[in-house]
């Protein structure tokens, strides 16, 4: 089960600095890059099993600290690129939260084997068929 918008705001840290890209003078002047800073062990949202899924799961995200950095600076606009960090977060979450079926073994059917063998058999006779013959 994924946490809500509003629980991840209230256990998200929002840190904005300029970014570059397109905005002119714009750039100079504006904090428009926004960096979410997310704590998987602190949020208490998830439980022990779903903390460790995910860290087991965004390990090559994570810093050495445990935390989840992820950044936007797409867009001229600070609110827009900080809509975009929280979409990234809650879609990273919910593909980490995922687990995946355990595969069942299965045997190949007779009848796809026989085929096979009858295709195989049929393909070796028209090769032979090809073949000159000394008389």
């Amino acid at each position: 089960m994924l946490p809500s918008r509003e629980e991840i705001l209230r256990s998200a840290i929002f840190k904005t600095s300029r970014s570059g890209g397109k905005g002119g003078q714009n750039v100079n002047k504006v904090s428009s890059k926004v960096e979410l800073v997310f704590n998987v062990e602190t949020f208490a949202y998830f439980t022990d099993e779903e903390k460790a899924l995910l860290k087991e799961k965004l390990q090559n995200r994570l810093d050495s600290e445990g935390l989840l950095h992820i950044v936007s600076q797409e867009d001229r606009s600070q609110l827009l690129n900080k809509e975009k960090t929280i979409a990234k977060l809650l879609d990273l979450l919910k593909r980490a939260l995922v687990v995946q079926k355990k595969r069942k073994p299965t045997k190949i059917p007779k009848g796809v084997i026989e085929n096979r063998l009858k295709n195989k058999a049929a393909t070796a006779e028209k090769k032979k068929n090809r073949k000159m013959f000394d008389f």
